[in-house]
């Protein structure tokens, strides 16, 4: 399958069949969003010290014969994001339930499983939160693979986007401090945010191939993200 016709699907059917490759940019992509996910879900209980072993059970499960990989249905259209938080979410609810199987247990852990899950709402905007960074930082990485086509001059363009959003400097003070004129650097900045976007929308059309629309409304959630 070609670059322009792969999608998160079609990495998971892969990673699914026990390609290596696929399995490999699958957990390089997913474990920062995963781990933050859990980290947050169970700050403050006794759970936080099963981190890593439940982050290993997620991947695990992915990527075991009859795993959740290979029971992903795309034609469920729920979208990878919610697949995959269902995923993260069944293990978490696995570990939960062995350490409180009963409210005396959990009192005297100091850890109450319907606490927790009452608190489920919030912690899908942890969730959402993490999916937006992951996807933002895989737009980067796209950008910054084309600005190496393009020389010093494209990765004076990275580095002018990671200096106005990264430190929040003004485009003024950038262009004196690299000694160039203001109105240049403006030009610049437009391109390289036009850059961006675009890597943005590829992105996202990665995780969205059977939703443009939903594609353009993610595309529009994120960018303001950058306002």
């Amino acid at each position: 399958m070609s670059s322009v016709d792969e999608t998160c699907w079609s990495m998971v059917q892969d990673a699914a069949e026990g390609d290596h490759g696929a399995r490999s940019v699958f957990s390089r992509t997913y474990l920062d969003l995963v781990r933050a996910y859990l980290g947050a879900r169970w700050r403050g209980s006794p759970l936080l010290d099963r981190l890593d072993d439940a982050v290993q059970d997620v991947f695990m499960d992915c990527f075991r014969a009859q795993g959740a990989l290979g029971r992903a249905d795309r034609d469920l259209r729920i979208g990878f994001r919610t697949f995959l938080y269902g995923v993260v979410r069944n293990i978490a609810r696995r570990h939960e339930e062995r350490v409180g199987k009963s409210r005396d247990r959990a009192a005297a852990s100091g850890f109450d499983a319907e606490v927790l899950e009452a608190a489920d709402d919030p912690l899908s905007r942890v969730w959402d939160r993490a999916w937006a960074r992951t996807i933002l930082q895989r737009a980067g990485e796209r950008q910054r693979l084309w600005a190496e086509t393009d020389g010093a001059e494209g990765r004076r363009r990275i580095d002018l986007l990671k200096l106005r959003f990264g430190e929040g400097l003004p485009i003024r003070d950038i262009a004196e401090r690299w000694g160039i004129a203001a109105d240049q650097l403006h030009a610049e900045y437009r391109r390289a945010r036009e850059e961006f976007k675009r890597a943005l929308r590829e992105e996202v059309a990665f995780h969205n191939p059977d939703a443009p629309r939903a594609a353009e409304k993610e595309c529009e959630r994120l960018l303001g993200l950058l306002k």
